[in-house]
């Protein structure tokens, strides 16, 4: 039986085959603005799984576009509104995808949007990496549907086959679907070049984030760590700003110790539990949405929160200068500790 492999019948062909790959990612992105919008508000600033302070744990460990993430915690009017857009543009870009209606324009939007999140929380994941295979399927998943388009069973085919003559219009064919604008050599340059440059970034990303191609694994979401910087003792008061920088996301770091050490171990200052389940909020200053706060039986830090803490205690007054050692302690036993060095006044 001969075979008429036209083509447009090859794209139409290509296009139905990865038909369940743009069903399924593009429902991924859909179902974004699905849950935060349709099924419930996850808009509502300061309120439990608000996505303003899920988008600040990605702060931490964030590639290249960490500055810009930073931006947005800091200026809480701002992160909202890009936290709407972001939110209909995943929704619009996931429908298009779906429905195969410009499939290589919305493949261009799976592309930037997997990207993001493939820079930006790919270091996330306590057990299977997920936020990164995400991000770099995503990546793969955009590139081969803006090599295929959308094929048969597609908005794109049907308005093809009702009006021919969107075939001949060169743009259609770049945002839309059917034979892709490059020939030849070319088409083959795009396709090994393209598919280089993901593997590159899917190696890379899984180097920086996991050491997951050669040296030793690691994983920056299982234990918390917090920094500590800008410690300082002045008259009757210490002042510091830490940061939790690693651990898992779904939950804070739960402080339950602040103590302030001489060089010979006497405790000079020494918060356990209940004080830190106190503390007073007008004396912890929070730079970003996700905020430092007290608990009901310790203080939490969720990840990528900073914020200037201020103790005054009656213990600090009349300190000789010297060294000093500030120690920060979890509830699973780690400890942080900086060196704090007090000066003549």
């Amino acid at each position: 039986m001969k075979q008429d492999f036209t083509t447009s019948r090859v794209y139409n062909l290509s296009g139905m085959f990865t038909l369940t790959l743009r069903l399924v990612v593009g429902w991924t992105y859909f179902s974004v603005f699905w849950r935060r919008i349709v099924l419930e508000n996850r808009l509502v600033e300061d309120s439990p799984g608000y996505i303003g302070e899920q988008f600040n744990h990605f702060l931490p460990n964030a590639l290249g576009i960490r500055p810009v993430i930073e931006y947005l915690v800091a200026t809480p009017d701002i992160l909202w509104w890009s936290m709407l857009i972001f939110t209909i543009i995943e929704g619009i870009v996931g429908l298009l995808f779906m429905l195969g209606c410009f499939t290589r324009l919305a493949s261009i939007g799976v592309i930037i949007l997997a990207g993001g999140i493939l820079l930006g929380s790919g270091w996330i994941g306590s057990v299977c990496l997920d936020e990164w295979q995400i991000g770099v399927l995503g990546i793969a998943t955009g590139f081969t549907i803006f090599l295929a388009g959308g094929g048969h069973y597609s908005m794109d085919n049907l308005w093809i086959s009702k009006n021919p003559g969107f075939s001949e219009w060169k743009w259609y064919s770049w945002v839309a679907s059917g034979e892709f604008p490059l020939q030849g050599e070319s088409l083959k340059k795009l396709v090994l070049i393209g598919s280089g440059v993901i593997l590159f970034l899917t190696l890379f990303t899984n180097q920086m984030f996991h050491g997951g191609v050669f040296g030793e694994l690691h994983n920056m979401s299982v234990k918390p760590k917090i920094e500590i910087t800008d410690a300082n003792l002045q008259d009757r008061r210490l002042q510091f700003t830490m940061s939790r920088v690693e651990g898992i996301d779904v939950y804070g770091s739960f402080l339950i110790g602040i103590a302030l050490e001489d060089m010979e171990g006497n405790k000079i200052l020494n918060l356990n539990m209940e004080d830190l389940a106190h503390f007073p909020t007008g004396n912890i200053h929070n730079k970003y949405v996700a905020k430092v706060k007290p608990g009901r039986h310790s203080m939490i830090i969720p990840l990528g929160a900073k914020a200037t803490l201020n103790i005054e205690s009656a213990g600090l007054i009349n300190l000789s200068p010297g060294n000093y050692n500030l120690i920060l302690t979890d509830i699973s036993g780690m400890t942080w500790e900086q060196e704090i060095i007090k000066g003549y006044s």
